[in-house]
């Protein structure tokens, strides 16, 4: 079957036959708004935006911004602080030792090897 042009389907909907398969869904009706217009209803500002604007973008704006973020934080207690601060310095420790044993690898073999 050979398409249909744009203007045979908008006489079909015109008519009110249903969409062949494959077409566009028909478009939903209207519905009226709280309004009572065609537009929908402006969506209310979210609080964040309101309180962004009483506080400007200025330092003190940035400063209060921070300071509610910061209280948003779920900070660690003294266990685990003690704990993950344990896990660098060892691993410190390690890695630290594996660079010092491979500078004195290398010194031997450069000063041994190479430069005799």
């Amino acid at each position: 079957m050979a398409r249909s042009t744009r203007q045979q389907r908008r006489a079909r909907r015109a008519q009110g036959q249903p969409a062949l398969a494959g077409g566009p869904p028909d478009r939903p009706v209207a519905r009226p708004t709280a309004n009572g217009g065609g537009e929908p209803a402006r969506r209310p500002e979210r609080r964040e935006e309101r309180e962004r604007e009483k506080r400007g973008f200025g330092f003190i704006g940035f400063v209060q911004e921070a300071v509610g973020e910061l209280r948003k934080v779920e900070w660690p207690n003294q266990q685990a602080v003690v704990s993950g601060t344990a896990v660098v310095l060892v691993a410190c420790v390690i890695v630290g030792a594996y660079l010092w044993l491979n500078d004195e690898a290398w010194k031997y073999v450069v000063q041994h090897v190479l430069l005799r």
